[in-house]
């Protein structure tokens, strides 16, 4: 390998690999569900269940004999996880004292603002009632006003996310996905109540952000940095952040065959990335169990890997999530989720569990290259992929009525087995 140019093949390898994803999973259980957020550096959480969640989906795809309750044992018993953010994320513990400096920044939002010169006496009874009552939800305390706003429909809902946003509050625990409140100080391992400096933590989220995109522009680079931060950080700051990265081995610019710009990558993934351009699988990235040639992957539509911008440059692949598209503008569907078969992105489909029948209903797929429906090596490993999601989800039926051809689809049928 040249010291700043790899092949597209090599980047998608990598950027997989990096990821957890190639050339197969590579932890097990919640002991690897935990190696797998700390690899990741964040999982976003959301609350949809057209099937399982995407977080669940997100560790399932890479953690063999992943559950959801490892997940919940990892943030709400072990405390070695944690969940923030505005649109929200599962974070290693150890990352807690570094957002404390983004808390801080939420309390000077003009809506943060706004919302404490108008309820400053709510948010002192708030604050009484989480001091007495901890952990609480939402949904045990009586709101005195109506609101509308889609965190909440009652002004001590909007209190509670308020002093959640900005730090004084953090999660305990969860009732389904309903989020229960307590004071940070009894959450929060007492060594970790500490506050780094302002320059701490910006060395913490460059390198950090770094760790999460694996392979990335300055402009993708700088956008989540300067989320992490909850400040802009324009052009030139950026830059000389990154050269100043450069410069002192936290980072490597690459450039990729037919792209543009550069892409950066940590510094210690550069024996990585050299092991991939040669060809060779590096022995920490080894699967458990089948490989993504003889087991395609369903990505979940907020998995890691995907951006839509990246995702269409690195792997030739339109993605799109549709989910709040009205249905007669959707070009695929609602849930979408990319199949990954080897190192690539051939495809996609639009799964939904029906709960009442439990029956697992894939309501299209649709290829790239409708020529691999006729590759006995991509149907085996399609058939084996659909067979693990059934498992997953514990369902009794699989509909498949809507694949087509229908060449694959009888084919599926017999070799999927069921229950």
């Amino acid at each position: 390998m040249s010291a700043d140019y790899i092949s597209g093949e090599t980047a998608r390898r990598f950027l997989l690999g990096s990821q957890g994803l190639w050339p197969g999973r590579r932890w097990r259980g919640k002991e690897g569900a935990a190696e797998a957020i700390h690899c990741l550096a964040s999982v976003q959480m959301d609350p949809m269940t057209v099937v399982a969640r995407s977080h669940d989906l997100v560790l399932w795809s890479r953690v063999v004999g992943y559950a959801p309750s490892h997940l919940d044992e990892l943030l709400y018993t072990d405390r070695s996880c944690f969940d923030y953010g505005g649109h929200l994320d599962v974070y290693p513990i150890v990352d807690l004292p570094y957002w404390s400096l983004h808390k801080k920044r939420r309390r000077t939002d003009a809506r943060q603002v706004a919302f404490v010169a108008e309820h400053h006496v709510l948010l002192e009874q708030v604050r009484a009632e989480v001091r007495d009552r901890g952990p609480i939800a939402s949904r045990d305390l009586v709101g005195s006003k109506q609101v509308t706003s889609y965190r909440g429909r009652k002004d001590t809902s909007l209190a509670l996310y308020h002093l959640w946003l900005t730090g004084e509050l953090m999660t305990h625990s969860r009732r389904g996905f309903e989020r229960l409140y307590d004071l940070r100080e009894r959450v929060a391992p007492p060594e970790l109540l500490r506050e780094p400096s302002e320059q701490e933590v910006e060395h913490h989220f460059a390198a950090k952000t770094l760790r999460y995109l694996r392979l990335a522009t300055l402009r993708s680079w700088a956008g989540g940095y300067g989320g992490a931060l909850h400040r802009r950080v324009d052009r030139t700051e950026a830059r000389g952040r990154m050269a100043q990265m450069v410069a002192e081995g936290e980072a490597a610019e690459v450039r990729i065959a037919d792209q543009k710009e550069s892409y950066y990558l940590p510094g210690a993934d550069v024996p990585l990335l050299q092991a991939v351009e040669a060809g060779i699988v590096p022995d920490s990235w080894q699967p458990l169990g089948r490989t993504t040639r003889e087991e395609v992957n369903l990505l979940s539509p907020l998995d890691n890997l995907l951006g839509r911008t990246r995702t269409q440059l690195l792997f030739d692949f339109e993605y799109l999530w549709e989910v709040y598209k009205p249905v007669e503008r959707r070009r695929w569907g609602a849930f979408t989720m990319p199949i990954l078969y080897g190192d690539r992105l051939v495809g996609r489909l639009d799964p939904k569990l029906d709960r009442k029948t439990n029956t697992l209903r894939i309501n299209g797929l649709w290829l790239e290259d409708e020529s691999i429906a006729h590759d006995d090596g991509f149907v085996q490993a399609l058939a084996c992929g659909l067979a693990g999601f059934v498992v997953f989800h514990n369902a009794s039926e699989l509909d498949l009525a809507a694949v087509l051809p229908a060449r694959l689809r009888a084919y599926l049928r017999s070799t999927v087995v069921v229950g």
